[in-house]
């Protein structure tokens, strides 16, 4: 039975915001989740991209700001309400929604990320702000500086937490959690439920209300799934090819890495495709431009990385395509469901060489569906090419350079002590003496690369070895570290 927003339980201001916005019928999230978070329990949801989620906790959230007025007698707003995202353009979609959900109620809201000039934020955190919206290192570095009190948050989101943990922020989520009073309501919303979710919500939800409209890591049925074979060194010029024969406009391409998506924006533009690539190395100026040119349609094709595989709310996208396979099989379905959002259609093409059978393989074990296969006349692949070694590296989302910086201070003092009182030997140029295990009293405290590299006298010309775990596909298919001073996201 398919219910309206008004018997939701929701206030006229929201249901005449949201019918300004076309929308007339909730989602099967925002059935489920919307009640559940009026009630003010706990929620553990997920769902498929694309189907509702933010407003599934945004409205209610709104709801109850207007229904419990806060507390009288401070001298700013408080922070009331706390959203974590893993990246800046979610943080951006959600803040919109909270706005233009919000335009008929009195709530007001921050926006918080890094890559960005901090002093706006400042100013806006200190007017006093109902809600905010944040990445998690920005945030902290808010927190370093004193210009956000969080002792006084009613209600924890966390959106897309699975990617959150992907991307490395547990450590900085719980010095987030350790600011936050423990009376409170926390909805922790998902595309997918990995067990690492399960065990974060096992810690933090209090017998929480349980909501999956859709079976575990499932693809979107409106989007239709194909795979175009071809060799490696053609996968650009089919891309192009594909692009000017079919006359596509507005298309979202994925490459797994940043100088793949520099080098396909390039060649496309070369070849009267125009182009842009954003990933986590550009500006956040120029990000926030090319997906503006990209939603209004000016621009023909955004190539990215999986930065833009969630939060990118693009209305009626007709095509994604994996120019490059992810590592991760649970970001394929992320990707997709950039297209066939909110009930609508969409294609979503792989161009698959023989380097991509595993990962292939992998995507569609999880999925539970084989994709078809399709040779493009022209293009057809080479039935004796051979597989080139990938690195599989579950959970491989590379932290931005904030992040980075971040980890590396954060790095065990020990190694770096150890490291230390070995300099001397490489200055001398001498090699080292292995000590008789008998003479030691204690287990010494040895870095991972004085464990793994033999000790010659000059270790620096020795050759590196590659991963052990790389593997080559032969096939012929066609303890939580303190940092110091953190730079946001």
């Amino acid at each position: 039975m398919s219910l309206s927003f008004e018997a939701l339980g929701l206030s006229e201001a929201l249901v005449r915001a949201v019918t300004e916005l076309g929308y007339t019928t909730p989602t099967a999230i925002q059935q489920q989740a919307i009640p559940a978070v009026l009630s003010g329990g706990d929620l553990l949801a997920g769902a498929q991209t694309g189907t509702g989620k933010t407003a599934g906790f945004v409205l209610p959230i709104l709801q109850r700001l207007a229904m419990q007025p806060a507390p009288s007698g401070k001298s700013r707003k408080p922070v009331r309400v706390l959203i974590l995202t893993p990246t800046r353009e979610l943080a951006a979609q959600v803040g919109e929604s909270v706005r233009e959900y919000g335009k008929h109620s009195k709530a007001s809201a921050a926006i918080i990320y890094g890559g960005v000039s901090i002093n706006p934020q400042i100013t806006a955190l200190r007017r006093g702000v109902d809600i905010v919206v944040a990445t998690p290192g920005r945030l902290l570095d808010h927190v370093g500086q004193r210009t956000v009190d969080l002792s006084q948050v009613e209600v924890l989101v966390l959106d897309e937490a699975d990617r959150m943990l992907d991307m490395g922020f547990l450590p900085d989520m719980k010095r987030v959690f350790a600011l936050l009073p423990r009376a409170r309501q926390t909805l922790l919303f998902s595309a997918t439920f990995s067990e690492e979710i399960r065990t974060l919500a096992n810690s933090l939800l209090k017998n929480p209300a349980m909501v999956q409209v859709a079976a575990r890591n499932s693809t979107v049925e409106g989007v239709t799934q194909r795979v175009v074979l071809v060799d490696r060194g053609r996968k650009s010029e089919l891309l192009a090819h594909m692009i000017t024969t079919n006359n596509w406009f507005q298309l979202l391409v994925f490459t797994r890495t940043k100088h793949g998506a520099n080098r396909l924006a390039e060649f496309l533009n070369k070849h009267g495709v125009t182009a842009l690539a954003i990933h986590g190395n550009k500006s956040q100026g120029a990000r926030t431009r090319a997906l503006s040119e990209f939603k209004s349609g000016t621009l023909q094709t955004l190539v990215a990385t999986d930065i833009a595989a969630r939060g990118l709310d693009i209305e009626l996208l007709p095509h994604v395509i994996n120019f490059d396979l992810p590592h991760v099989p649970e970001d394929y379905v992320h990707r997709i469901g950039r297209t066939a959002r909110a009930g609508a259609t969409g294609e979503a093409i792989s161009l698959v060489c023989a380097d991509d059978k595993s990962l292939l393989l992998d995507i569609e074990r999880l999925i539970r569906r084989q994709m078809p296969r399709e040779i493009v006349a022209g293009f057809e692949p080479n039935p004796h090419e051979r597989a080139e070694p990938i690195v599989r590296q579950r959970g491989s989302a590379k932290p931005e350079r904030g992040q980075r910086e971040r980890q590396q201070r954060a790095a065990p003092r020990r190694d770096t002590q150890h490291r230390s009182e070995q300099q001397p030997q490489k200055n001398h140029g001498q090699p080292a003496r292995a000590q008789p295990a008998t003479k030691s009293h204690a287990a010494p405290t040895r870095s991972a690369e004085s464990h793994a590299k033999p000790q010659h006298s000059k270790p620096s010309s020795q050759p590196r070895r590659g991963n052990d775990n790389s593997m080559t596909v032969r096939t012929n298919i066609p303890g939580l570290q303190q940092p110091s001073h953190r730079r946001g996201r």
